[in-house]
């Protein structure tokens, strides 16, 4: 009798913290700390993860030693947020030939070899209006091979110079300037910014801010991001002129495009120019619907910025190599955003890009040539030629 008992208020409980979270009655600080609303009084309880169990701050947690109302509202709350990044899944995939480019018939086979200096291209012919063709989606008219373009592009991004690329192709058996290579890069990071562009990221409830100081044609400049705490996703950037009285308030805006979303915790350090941001963009005079910011956060302890702190690393170790930045708007910001987004794997995501923990996931071997692809594949009027 007693086991029902205690079956039902288990069942209980759990009907209650699916209740809350489906309220939203919770917030995420961080992997492992929530913040979960009480439906009774207006206190809030910690429910914070340790050794693999979850452990919450209320009377019927700790006097009771159960599985609260509260644990259960933040367990199906991931369950959920898993659930709908599952649902709004974007795949991108190598784009591949399925139909003739002028008839549209899927009467094609291939047909011989073209051997080019840098590369062979296979051809195929349709069986309905007799034509050849061959595809080389995103290439086209290029004298270097896709293979040799993205890897200059991996090697660009990974850290390397490109007078270091420039040797790196030469033992390849490919001759290229080293300004070649930087138009490639300039090119091929305007087609994947445009077309990702257009794609919306599933991220979590906390975001987390920062900025990182660079020089551009040698004067100092900051750089401020935005990024997701959940997925490591980079938001969004922006070079502004100074750190202090700097407005923060369009890093915010753009984040709130981005994401089409606003976060339940914004976590920042004490500059000024995030909190007048903060207000402008997600202070509002409901509580519930009120953004939470967390201020004068420190390097150690539970409240830290060390996510940011770890993506400031990763820009300046690239920053470095090629001994400050050009231009306010250079390739090197917009590309090493899409490269530590869709390319680059994270050992804190085991493995996983933070584009596929945000629910979009790029297949293939060569990441780069899926983006390039689907880029141009997106925004080519001969999309009936195409097939995914």
């Amino acid at each position: 009798m007693v086991n029902v008992d205690l079956s039902k208020k288990d069942s209980v409980r759990q009907e209650k913290g699916r209740k809350t979270a489906l309220k939203s009655d919770l917030i995420r600080l961080s992997d492992f700390h929530y913040h979960v609303h009480s439906q009774t009084t207006k206190r809030d309880y910690d429910v914070i993860k340790t050794n693999g169990k979850w452990s919450c701050s209320c009377p019927d947690h700790r006097f009771r030693h159960v599985c609260c109302k509260h644990i259960h509202s933040v367990e199906y709350s991931i369950q959920l947020r898993e659930e709908v990044r599952e649902q709004k899944k974007v795949v991108l995939s190598p784009v591949t030939v399925s139909d003739c480019r002028f008839c549209h018939s899927q009467n094609i086979k291939k047909h011989a070899i073209r051997h080019n200096k840098t590369g062979d291209i296979q051809r195929f012919v349709c069986g309905d209006c007799h034509k050849t063709f061959s595809i080389n989606l995103g290439f086209e008219k290029m004298k270097s091979s896709p293979e040799t373009i993205t890897n200059a592009l991996q090697l660009y991004f990974s850290g390397e110079s490109l007078r270091s690329i420039q040797q790196f192709l030469k033992l390849q058996g490919v001759t290229v300037n080293p300004s070649t290579i930087y138009r490639w890069i300039t090119k091929y990071t305007k087609i994947m910014k445009e077309h990702l562009d257009k794609i919306t990221p599933q991220v979590g409830d906390a975001w987390r801010a920062d900025e990182v100081y660079t020089k551009i044609r040698g004067e100092m400049k900051y750089v401020f991001s935005l990024m997701d705490s959940e997925t490591r996703f980079w938001i969004a950037q922006e070079v502004l002129d100074r750190k202090e009285g700097a407005d923060a308030s369009s890093l915010f805006r753009k984040g709130k495009e981005v994401t089409q979303t606003k976060p339940k915790v914004i976590i920042t350090d004490g500059l000024h120019s995030y909190s007048e941001a903060y207000r402008k963009k997600f202070w509002t005079v409901d509580r519930r619907d009120r953004t939470l910011h967390i201020r004068n956060v420190h390097l150690q302890g539970d409240m830290n910025n060390n996510q940011m702190e770890r993506l400031n690393g990763e820009f300046r170790d690239r920053e470095k190599v090629v001994r400050g930045i050009k231009k306010v708007d250079s390739v090197i910001i917009d590309g090493y955003q899409i490269y530590h987004n869709y390319v680059r794997p994270h050992m804190a995501l085991d493995g996983k890009t933070p584009a596929q923990a945000c629910g979009i996931d790029v297949q293939g071997n060569n990441k780069w040539l899926t983006l390039i692809q689907n880029a141009k594949f997106s925004s080519s009027d001969e999309r009936g030629g195409y097939a995914r």
